[in-house]
């Protein structure tokens, strides 16, 4: 399993432009082959610091994904909103209960 974090900084006044994006789109995310959850997260100390949390059966599906259509119509709209560039990092899972 591979775990997915996207750590997203957002201008000023486009959190909620972006909560609706999500919002739309989080359950087609989350049904894309191979997503076994999906999360989306907000800093405690910073209310335009925003990101996602989630979880796939391999490193494969999460490629298919985001070289999909629907990566490619999301990712472009999300990341005109950002203050700064976003940082991702993917972990293989060793243990989970």
């Amino acid at each position: 399993m591979i775990l997915r974090i996207v750590h997203m900084h957002f201008k000023p006044g486009s959190v909620e432009e972006f909560l609706r994006l999500f919002e739309h789109h989080r359950d087609a995310i989350a049904g894309s082959a191979g997503c076994r959850s999906l999360r989306l997260v907000r800093s405690e100390d910073n209310m335009t610091s925003l990101s996602t949390v989630s979880i796939w059966d391999s490193a494969s599906d999460l490629d298919a994904y985001r070289h999909g259509a629907l990566f490619a119509e999301v990712w472009p709209h999300t990341k005109a909103l950002f203050a700064s560039s976003p940082h991702a990092e993917s972990h293989t899972v060793l243990w989970a209960s």
